[in-house]
């Protein structure tokens, strides 16, 4: 299985280093070409409108919004959630390929970053899922065909899943914990 990290900014190498403790052949994304034998994509997080404006200059917004419409696993954390959205309320390039509206920086700003943990029912072993939270965005609507994965204790929606695409408001790569990175690998 080879999956791709797209490494244009943000916390990219974090990723690579959790699929490759899980066996996975994780290469860094930078070009359209390097797209074409992945078997999966993670977008990190990072600065949303950054990552917009790079995608944009190095011709990736439609080969990856071709590669989420093909069926390929593809899964946005953080800022990649923001990436993924059809709906932001604001003018950005976006993939907008799932059926979510979110709120960026939803949280307030760096200082008011935060770490909970979650009940992630999809997850096996079933425990909480320790998340942590950086300038991080929330879904505020989900569209039919979209499964809300994991909410706040306040019902505020932080994780979901709509067929081959993941989106997660949290940083999974910045633990210990590989469920969310297995999760993905086995999305279909």
């Amino acid at each position: 299985m080879k999956i791709g990290v797209l490494a244009l900014q943000g916390a990219f190498i974090e990723h690579i280093k959790v699929l490759r403790s899980l066996g996975v052949e994780a290469v860094e994304i930078r070009k359209p070409e390097q797209l074409n034998d992945l078997d999966g994509l993670i977008i990190p997080g990072g600065e949303s409108t950054t990552f917009g404006k790079l995608a944009v200059t190095y011709g990736l917004i439609e080969p990856i919004r071709a590669m989420c419409v093909a069926g390929k696993p593809v899964w946005g954390t953080c800022a990649g959630m923001i990436f993924l959205a059809k709906d932001i309320g604001r003018d950005q390039p976006l993939i907008g390929v799932m059926d979510v509206k979110v709120k960026r920086n939803a949280f307030g700003r760096q200082v008011d970053s935060f770490e909970t943990d979650l009940d992630v029912p999809v997850l096996e072993p079933r425990a909480p899922f320790h998340a942590i939270f950086i300038r991080a965005p929330l879904i505020e609507r989900v569209g039919q065909g979209v499964e809300v994965l994991a909410r706040l204790d306040d019902g505020t929606i932080v994780a979901a899943r709509q067929g081959n695409l993941l989106a997660t408001s949290f940083h999974p790569e910045l633990t210990q914990d590989t469920r969310f990175h297995r999760y993905f690998l086995n999305l279909k």
